[in-house]
């Protein structure tokens, strides 16, 4: 502690000054006023002093050790507190309770340590000074190696993206560059071909022409020969036109009659057997019945058709054509392109029958379990990826078991996928039907035991969730064999097997069940040889392209194997098993994705590998061409009966939409489901529909069309958003098919004339009739029931009879003009433009409101 004054010193202790100077006196030191200064060691001999003035030792050793100093001083108080805060201010004076407080204070001092020299404390400065900058050095560098490796992971970052997005743009610049070389090369062939069929066309021409020249030639040389008259074609021989001079019998006129021809005009007409396939043009049509196409044109006109030549005409009117021309019809089917690919097929594949995996396809009604049961056998979350918790595409697995390898076909079970379940029964060998304990036989499960017995597939029936409390096994038996389907416990030949997909109880079971139906029926396939199998799906991927899910039935499957679906081609340049690995191979029964095709392929057509893409090619154009020939005449078809329909109809309003979907089963669902949405008055029309985002072109399609665009599990791109919120078009997007169908609903219910509905609000009994020149007559009224309100429709009922419907004019109530009457009270009523008003009579008051008509 520093040195400080007496005065302080006093202040600090509690006491007065003359008293601490006559203090300090005494122990022998000299102050004369209190701005005398006292040192450390002063306080501390006075400190010893007062304690040999008590009686008390001395600490010398401590203080000395520790060179510190505690003073203490005690100091009381009194304090005056009444004895109740309620009392009055001079009752509580007088009763004041007197309290002592007593407050303790202490200090210390300490001794400060003796001055350091200036050369000791420069040493001392210079060396902190020296560690200060010392840290502050270390503290940079640290500081600049943090920063080298922060902008060294930077640069390597940076580095890093450069080489992606360039890897990106050569990935996308190499497939821009294929596409366009498969473009170019697309439409070179086609060059090629139409080139080809115009040179063959000229050739076919001017063989004609120099046929007709010759013709021509020989008819003018054989006309001008001298000696000779000119022939007609339909002339008996001998009889010329113009007179023959005579001539000798014999020689000449022997070898004349020698050289005539022996054509006779026909006496009767030519009746024709003509072939008619299922689609034919007018040209074609002609030249079968050896006519002018004119003719034929002439005889549809008198038909009521407007055609051209290259008109196509279906296989019936070009077969009431045929015989209203007076030949004979033989109808012809198109040359089947799926036999003679077989049959190639079936050449090639002569190799050994071997067993091979059965495919068993899981159905039900939507909730049953059917996915979940799945799960539980291949340990996998199905369910709980797909939307809504129902089963919206056909998934395709192959189960490796303990029990052997199964393939399962997950079908949906909501109403609005009956041609997927379709689909899935006719490429499976046997069906499990997934019938809930707890909820019984619904409409989808009677449905997927019609689809079994068209099919003629063997039926497994599983009885699933037997864990909880509410199931009832044997009702579900019951009603199964009212649909006529007898487990075997009842003398039939179906197995019914309880499960818990929840439990996994009974699974086993089940599993066996499956195996011995195999082991029974004995499925067996050529594995060697080009494969044949079943698209069961097919969607367009954005990074991938179409991809088609296959379940292959026979042969096998190679990666780059030529293939051709429905009218789609291409070369399998990757395959993938249900677990999205690539593999190079696919045997029977196995479900693959495959990548390569030129298109998305229609869900159920047949997959068939060839080993000329060629020829792949060649196949699909031919099926191209016919589905287009098909198409454009179910056009016309559909066309006409829709404009007769619409005659016979009135106006019917239309709600357009333009679909677009993941996969092609979820369109066919979407279309079917759709299009049964309709009443007299409104109804839903497809303006198109397809797989895969929704584009700049769709977007075009619906501003023209005025149609909504749905999207299910799809969304538009860049550019058609441009589009949409340019135009402000109706876009939603959906991933539950039920909601689709529900907004649906509502849209055509709201293009629906509103219903209007009367209700009857008031009576009232005409007693008394009046007679007034300003209001006519005027009907003294009781009303009986309700209430009766100025300016609402009325009718006067006279026997029960209506006599008149109109409107209030007046409503008096004493005099007075009142808005409504209740009932039991009487008024007067003025009818408008009405005055035959009679005693008896009855006024019906009654209100008429719009209500919106629901489907």
């Amino acid at each position: 502690m520093s040195d400080i004054t007496v005065s302080q010193l006093a202040a600090a202790v509690g006491v007065p000054v003359d008293r601490l100077l006559q203090q300090l006196a005494q122990a022998g030191l000299e102050k004369t006023s209190g701005e005398d200064t006292v040192t450390a060691e002063e306080k501390i001999e006075l400190l010893n002093y007062l304690r040999r003035s008590h009686g008390k030792k001395e600490p010398a050793t401590k203080a000395a050790k520790t060179g510190k100093v505690t003073l203490k001083r005690k100091t009381t108080t009194e304090l005056k507190q009444p004895t109740s805060a309620r009392s009055p201010s001079a009752r509580a004076a007088r009763t004041a309770k007197t309290v002592n407080v007593e407050v303790r204070r202490k200090r210390t001092y300490a001794k400060q340590p003796a001055a350091e020299t200036d050369k000791e404390r420069l040493l001392r400065e210079a060396e902190a000074a020296r560690k200060a900058l010392a840290e502050q050095e270390e503290l940079r560098r640290q500081a600049e190696e943090q920063e080298r490796a922060r902008r060294k992971a930077q640069e390597a970052l940076l580095q890093a993206e450069k080489e992606e997005k360039k890897r990106a743009e050569e990935a996308r610049t190499r497939a821009e560059e294929e596409e366009r070389a498969r473009v170019e090369a697309e439409k070179k062939q086609k060059e090629r071909d139409l080139e080809l069929a115009r040179r063959a066309q000229e050739q076919r021409k001017s063989q004609q022409e120099a046929r007709e020249r010759k013709e021509k030639a020989q008819r003018r040389a054989e006309a001008g020969r001298p000696g000779r008259g000119r022939k007609e074609l339909h002339v008996a021989a001998g009889k010329s036109g113009r007179r023959k001079p005579a001539r000798k019998k014999g020689g000449r006129d022997a070898a004349q009659a020698d050289m005539d021809h022996g054509f006779q005009k026909p006496t009767a007409p030519v009746v024709r057997e003509v072939k008619v396939p299922e689609n034919i043009s007018v040209g074609d049509l002609a030249q079968q019945m050896s006519v002018k196409a004119a003719e034929v044109i002439k005889e549809l006109m008198k038909m009521g058709m407007m055609v051209t030549i290259n008109q196509v005409l279906d296989q019936d009117t070009a077969a009431l054509v045929v015989e209203e021309m007076g030949h004979k019809v033989i109808f012809q089917k198109e040359e089947d392109v799926e036999d003679k690919l077989l049959a190639e097929i079936s050449e090639e594949s002569q190799g050994e029958l071997l067993p091979r995996a059965p495919v068993v396809t899981i159905m039900g009604h939507v909730d049953h379990g059917k996915t979940s049961l799945l799960d539980y056998i291949r340990k996998s979350r199905v369910a709980e990826g797909e939307a809504g918790g129902i089963t919206q595409h056909i998934g395709a697995y192959k189960v490796h078991t303990d029990h052997g390898d199964i393939t399962f076909l997950d079908t949906p079970g909501h109403a609005a996928f009956s041609a997927m379940r379709a689909r899935g029964a006719k490429a499976t060998d046997i069906i499990i039907l997934v019938v809930a304990a707890d909820d019984g036989v619904m409409p989808q499960t009677k449905e997927a035991i019609q689809h079994a017995k068209a099919a003629d597939v063997p039926l497994i029936v599983a009885v699933n969730k037997i864990d909880k409390p509410e199931a009832q096994p044997d009702r579900v038996m019951q009603e199964l064999v009212a649909e006529e389907v007898v487990p075997e416990d009842w003398g039939g030949d179906t197995q019914f097997i309880q499960v818990s997909a929840k439990t996994g109880q009974g699974i086993d079971d089940l599993l066996d069940a499956i195996l011995l139906q195999a082991e029974i029926h004995e499925f067996k396939a050529p594995v060697e040889g080009l494969a044949q199998g079943t698209i069961v799906e097919s969607s367009l991927d954005k990074g991938r392209g179409p991809v088609a899910t296959v379940l292959v039935q026979s042969g096998t499957l190679h990666k780059g194997d030529a293939v051709v679906a429905g009218v789609e081609h291409g070369r399998g340049r990757a395959v993938f098993d249900g677990n999205g690995k690539p593999v190079k191979e696919a045997g029977p029964s196995t479900p693959v994705e495959v990548l390569g095709l030129s298109g998305t392929p229609q869900a159920g057509d047949s997959l068939v590998a060839l080993k000329d893409e060629k020829k792949a090619r060649e196949v699909a154009e031919k099926r191209r061409e016919q589905q287009r020939d098909s198409r454009l005449a179910e056009q016309k078809a559909a066309k006409l009966a829709e404009m007769f329909s619409r005659m016979g109809e009135g106006d019917v309003a239309y709600v357009n939409l333009i679909i677009k979907a993941d996969v092609q089963g979820s369109v066919e669902a979407l279309k079917e489901a759709l299009q049964k949405i309709h009443t007299d008055e409104a109804r839903v029309k497809i303006v198109a529909a397809g797989v895969g985002g929704i584009n700049e072109s769709d977007a075009n399609l619906a501003l023209t069309s005025g149609a909504a665009i749905i999207g299910f599990n799809v969304r538009a791109d860049a550019a058609a958003r441009k589009v949409i919120e340019e135009s402000d078009l109706d876009v939603r997007y959906y991933s539950i098919i039920y909601e689709v169908i529900d907004d649906v609903k509502q849209a055509v219910a709201g293009l629906l004339s509103p219903e209007i509905r009367e209700e009857i609000i008031g009576l009232a009994e005409v007693r008394d009739v009046f007679r007034s020149s300003k209001l006519g007559a005027i009907a003294g009224c009781m009303v009986v029931e309700g209430v009766v309100k100025r300016h609402s429709p009325i009718r006067v009922l006279r026997d029960n009879v209506v006599i008149f419907e109109g409107e209030l004019e007046s409503l008096r109530r004493h005099k007075d003009d009142v808005n409504e009457v209740k009932a039991g009270t009487e008024c007067g009523i003025g009818v408008k433009n009405y005055n035959d008003v009679k005693p008896g009579d009855q006024i019906e008051v009654f209100s008429r409101t719009e209500v919106q008509r629901e489907l």
